[in-house]
């Protein structure tokens, strides 16, 4: 028993659990500098202090997951204030979309977007939000691989986000949704937060991101005409804006090989034509965005919502 007891002891000072008692005993545990930032405390490195400046160059990228944290204060110091918090999904999308095609979707579009503005920054892609009741499935659901977020956790993740973004020092805070289930959560959490915030933030819902009938209007002048309906949860538009992100996404080599690289009576066999389309899809949809945003900026919170417009909707 004595041997057990002393197993026990080893193991319970291994696992370190009687540390937060040795800490509160005299000298064991420093105060907090108020000068470390980075995860490591400032007296240890000056790498570790708020005003050590950047050892490198500045990254090329608008996505604050891609920054250091030296990066993005420098950012920030720099005016660039405004923060996208951008929400896809992870659904079916017929048999050659990848499920998680909303969040390929944003990853050219909130890019494109925030460089256009040229004060602005993207937080990471929330890629998980409702997508039909879990159990028993509904919607989407009743696929394989669709993952459903709760309403009420999908707009406490939204919450969370955009607080700490406010903490840091951003100003501006931006959701936009590529997915129509997105839509009512994102608009619920701006109008919340930005009465909380005040005058210390502005936290708008950009519903005119959502607006697929402009584009399909848009190409349609420039050539991409759908003149059939495969019935799919799928069609040129999102085709294209997922393969200027990652033509893997639209299974575009396979597609290609085996003759099915058309949708909707649209062809992309063309890489190099269907390239110049998606790229005037990511331009044109960053373009609208931009505007949208710096209106609501204007507004200082959300616009009325508009009314859903048909075609298009993904």
């Amino acid at each position: 028993m004595k041997k057990m007891c002393m197993t026990i002891g080893a193991l319970v000072i291994a696992a370190g659990l009687w540390a937060p008692l040795e800490a509160q005993g005299p000298g064991q545990r420093r105060e907090p500098d108020p000068r470390s930032m980075g995860g490591g405390d400032c007296r240890d490195n000056p790498l570790n202090c708020r005003d050590t400046p950047n050892p490198l160059p500045p990254h090329d990228t608008v996505w604050i997951e891609e920054m250091t944290w030296m990066d993005v204060r420098d950012a920030l110091a720099a005016g660039k204030t405004t923060a996208i918090i951008s929400t896809g999904g992870v659904e079916p999308n017929g048999p050659w979309l990848v499920t998680g095609k909303h969040n390929y979707v944003l990853r050219a579009n909130c890019d494109a977007t925030a460089r256009l503005l040229g004060n602005a920054l993207c937080a990471p892609v929330i890629p998980l939000v409702p997508e039909g009741g879990i159990e028993p499935p509904t919607s989407h659901m009743t696929s394989p691989g669709t993952i459903s977020m709760r309403q009420e956790t999908f707009e406490a993740m939204l919450t969370d986000v955009a607080h700490s973004l406010k903490m840091h020092g951003f100003k501006t805070i931006i959701f936009i949704g590529d997915s129509g289930g997105n839509q009512s959560g994102q608009r619920n959490v701006a109008e919340r937060l930005n009465t909380q915030f005040g005058d210390e933030a502005i936290v708008a819902h950009v519903q005119e991101y959502y607006d697929y009938a402009s584009v399909s209007k848009y190409m349609a002048a420039n050539g991409v005409v759908s003149s059939a309906d495969d019935g799919l949860h799928d069609d040129p538009i999102i085709t294209l804006n997922m393969l200027y992100n990652d033509p893997d996404s639209v299974r575009y080599d396979a597609r290609v090989k085996a003759g099915k690289a058309v949708i909707n009576g649209v062809s992309i066999a063309d890489r190099a034509q269907a390239m110049k389309w998606a790229k005037m899809i990511v331009d044109f949809r960053a373009k609208a965005t931009a505007d949208a945003i710096n209106k609501a900026i204007a507004n200082k919170g959300t616009l009325p919502a508009a009314p859903r417009q048909r075609p298009g909707g993904n």
